[in-house]
This record gives structure tokens, sequence and C-alpha cells, in this order.
């Protein structure tokens, strides 16, 4: 598997998620589909998607429903496909949407792993001494779904929840990577690390051995950031991933609502 066969399964994994062509995100301009979830979708991905913007850097994929179709067209006019996820332009589109109860919702950036930089810089790192390091299955996960390991693993979704690595200091878990089997050939890592531990190189040893364990069942592993989490994003240029695809979420402005509202009780 090379970074030509990771780059097609993704790309193959998007299509199926929003319901266009494989092809559709290589050409130089943006394209237009409807909506529709497919049988192989990721299995994280709720009902309540009114489009979602996709892009793996030649053009912009919009997979919208019918009523927001022309709103949508205007939208790809107005703005290179690079500036359409640019907060003044996302403005704009939310301002349109709005009337039809609808918004702006989730935005993040994917990233895949070079497979060049990956294996030939050595990029699998042992922890330092004091740190044990233990691969873990899901039998091993049963007492872990607490809030400090909420990137690692999915209280919700336990099922999905099917590889992990740990490091152990005196016999405590201190830092934690999972995936989950969101898709059939793609597994997705989450990592979290005590806040007294950080900074320490745990965070980049364990989602390297896990991303290696991944590969080693003939999967694939991807990496999802905010753009702004820079700590996230360190971590995952550090440990040989490279940006991959953007996506774009619209949703309803009652769910947004209820996300924000949920945030508030959390703070």
């Amino acid at each position: 598997m090379n970074n030509k066969d990771i780059l097609q399964i993704a790309m193959a994994q998007s299509a199926e998620d929003i319901g266009c062509k494989v092809e559709d995100f290589t050409k130089t301009e943006n394209v237009i589909c409807t909506y529709n979830k497919g049988e192989k979708a990721r299995l994280y991905i709720k009902p309540g998607v009114i489009g979602n913007f996709v892009s793996y850097g030649s053009n912009v994929v919009a997979s919208v429903q019918d009523d927001i179709r022309d709103i949508t067209e205007e939208y790809l006019k107005r703005f290179e496909f690079y500036h359409l996820f640019e907060s003044p332009n996302m403005n704009w589109l939310s301002e349109k949407l709005s009337p039809l109860g609808y918004g702006v919702c989730f935005m993040a950036e994917y990233y895949l792993p070079d497979k060049d930089n990956f294996y030939d810089k050595g990029i699998v790192r042992p922890l330092v001494s004091e740190y044990e390091l233990r691969v873990l299955e899901q039998k091993d996960f049963a007492e872990l779904y607490l809030p400090e390991w909420g990137n690692a693993l999915c209280e919700e979704r336990k099922e999905l929840d099917v590889l992990g690595a740990g490091a152990y200091k005196d016999g405590k878990l201190v830092g934690l990577a999972g995936c989950s089997a969101d898709c059939d050939d793609m597994w997705q890592i989450g990592v979290d690390v005590l806040p007294e531990c950080r900074r320490g190189g745990i965070a980049s040893a364990l989602t390297s051995k896990l991303a290696s364990e991944i590969f080693a069942r003939g999967k694939v592993p991807f990496y999802c950031s905010a753009w702004s989490n820079i700590r996230s994003v360190r971590n995952a240029v550090k440990c040989g991933f490279i940006p991959a695809w953007v996506e774009m979420t619209i949703k309803p402005l009652s769910f947004i609502n209820e996300l924000n509202e949920e945030e508030k009780v959390q703070v």
C-alpha cells in the first residue's frame, strides 16, 4: 500500500459518505451533487446532514439537499474553492441559509499518513524509559470510558473502538491512543495524555505506534483535527501524517443551537 493507494481509499470513502463519484475530487472545476449517504458511509455520520462541502485540494465537491442547491451554486461561483472555507465567506453562506433554518456547523481537517515519511524517517518512536507502552484491544477498554480519555475512546460507539496503545508510568495509564473502525478500510485515531504528562513525547509515540498497528492489520489510519487545535495538528505532522482533505457540514439551526446549549452546560 503506497501513498497513491491510501489517497484513493480515502477518496472512495468520501464519495461513499456524501454520494458523489470518486473522480469528482480530482476535477479542476467545482462539483455539485445531491447528498446521499451511502450504505458504507462512516458509521458516526448521523442523520440530518443538509450538505457537506469536501475538498482534496483541487476543487470543492458540494453534496447538498435540493432546497439549498441554488444557494450552493451561487456560493461556489462567488469565491475560489479554497476561500469557501474562510469565515467571512462562510458568514455569507450562513446568512443565506438561515431563513431556511440551516447553518454552517462542523469544520474539520483530515490527515493521512505519508508512507514514505512514516517509514523512512523511523516515525515509530519508543517512549522514554520511565514509561511502558502496551498495545490494547477492545477487551481492555471496559474500564477506560472516562472523561480523560474522551478523544481516544467514544462511549457512544464502544463497539467501534477496536485497538489502542497505552503509556503507563508505575502501572498507571498516563496516555492513551485509540482507533475506531469507522468504515471498512479506514480507522480513525484519537489520543489523550494526562495534563501533567504532556510535552514529553507521549502523544507522538502512541499515535505512531497505533498507526503502525493499524497498517499491520491492512487498514488505513487517519486523523482528524480542528484547524485551530495546534497541539493536535503538530502531533499529526510529527507522526508522519499530512493534510489530505477538509470538510464543512451544513446542519439544521436547531441542531446547532442544541450543541451550543450542551457546551454551555459543560462550561
